[in-house]
């Protein structure tokens, strides 16, 4: 397969000053079909996966309840009795917050389907409101605390994003006996080959990470201070790994084989396929998120098309006409990094920037060029 049409496309948003450095890669089930990196960004070049790494990590927790360590529907208070001290935040009365007991005790299965009442501090007014007022950590701050805000809602009631894949990966870490980064190592990096990965990149890979840019009102690209904890506290299974695309791109080969790489199998067959089915169990997806920190998030409106989420990752219900097949997983990362698996088609991608806000303007009609393009691509060389 060709792909000039990426070449080009990655080229032309980073000449015309659009994006400062992106890089993609275009993965099929026997190799990669094509990688390639414009402006800043180089063909190694390290990024900060940051919401990436919630589908690693729910891979490892994955694995736990494969080999009977971990039961999907158990109440994470029966592993962590520290989160069934959480409570849920009602409100506020006279600027003092009103919480109580949630109506019931959120699952591991929650956790990994964002509906455990968890959330984020720059995507839900209520917890924003708390983390402020009250001084409360969040998890940017690199602080463990950060993840005890909480809940905003009951569990099962709504999707809502959150702190739950930060919970899981504790749960990985109390069940393994290990830190979540030597855990993924030995039973996810390791084995597919993930050289990169890490939670903890050396001086080496730091100099190979491309720096954060933000957009500036104007739509010029500025340089900012915002960037991930250099020294967190713990493996932040929600956002806090690093890597490259092709590292990826190797996971994501993974999942479209059915839990195995070259060889290495990771999950059983039966396992992706039941991660890769709808879980909300009619809990509601929002048709739009509404951001509280501008500087972090842009609004993000979801397509109005069947949509859900499995155990780590969002799904795409139907087939989306000359892009990806009903079925499909994907998310994406904080500094407008993105992936997708298309296990009916046998493809998968991963693109990347390393840009503040999330969801920009420019970034996603970049990514919807690219993945047109993908399909393309792909139609020419099947038919």
């Amino acid at each position: 397969m060709g792909f000039e049409r990426i070449d080009d496309l990655l080229n032309g948003v980073t000449t015309d000053g659009s994006l400062h450095g992106i890089a993609a890669t275009v993965v099929g089930r026997d190799g990669v079909l094509y990688q390639g990196a414009a402006g800043d960004a180089k063909s190694d070049s390290m990024f900060r996966n940051a919401s990436m790494t919630k589908a690693v990590a729910t891979t490892a927790a994955l694995q736990l309840v494969e080999q009977g360590r971990v039961e999907l529907d158990a109440p994470v208070a029966s592993i962590l009795p520290e989160f069934g001290e959480l409570q849920v935040l009602d409100g506020f009365e006279s600027g003092e917050p009103v919480l109580r007991a949630p109506k019931t005790q959120p699952t591991v299965r929650q956790l990994m389907n964002h509906t455990a009442g968890c959330g984020y501090h720059f995507m839900n007014q209520k917890l924003f409101t708390f983390c402020t007022e009250q001084g409360f950590p969040t998890p940017l701050d690199g602080l463990k605390q950060g993840i005890h805000a909480p809940l905003v809602n009951d569990p099962g009631t709504v999707w809502e994003y959150g702190v739950s894949t930060d919970w899981l990966g504790v749960v990985v870490e109390t069940v393994s006996g290990q830190t979540l980064a030597e855990y993924l190592a030995e039973h996810v990096y390791g084995p597919l080959g993930m050289t990169d990965s890490t939670f903890a990149p050396t001086e080496e890979q730091r100099a190979r990470l491309l720096p954060i840019r933000f957009r500036a009102p104007d739509g010029s690209l500025v340089p900012t201070d915002l960037d991930l904890p250099p020294n967190p506290e713990w493996d932040a299974a929600g956002h806090g790994s690093y890597g490259t695309i092709a590292d990826y791109g190797r996971f994501v080969r993974a999942w479209l084989n059915g839990g195995e790489l070259d060889g290495t199998r990771i999950l059983k067959e039966e396992t992706v396929e039941l991660a890769l089915r709808d879980h909300l169990d009619g809990a509601p997806l929002p048709k739009k998120m509404e951001p509280t920190v501008p500087e972090l998030a842009n609004p993000v409106e979801l397509l109005d098309v069947p949509q859900g989420w499995g155990l780590g990752f969002h799904l795409y219900l139907t087939d989306l006409p000359g892009m990806r097949s009903a079925g499909s997983a994907d998310w994406s990362g904080l500094f407008n990094s993105f992936f997708w698996i298309d296990r009916k088609a046998g493809i998968g991608a991963v693109i990347a920037t390393q840009l503040l806000p999330f969801f920009d303007a420019k970034m996603v009609e970049t990514i919807l060029g690219f993945e047109a393009a993908v399909y393309a691509e792909l139609g020419a060389a099947v038919s």
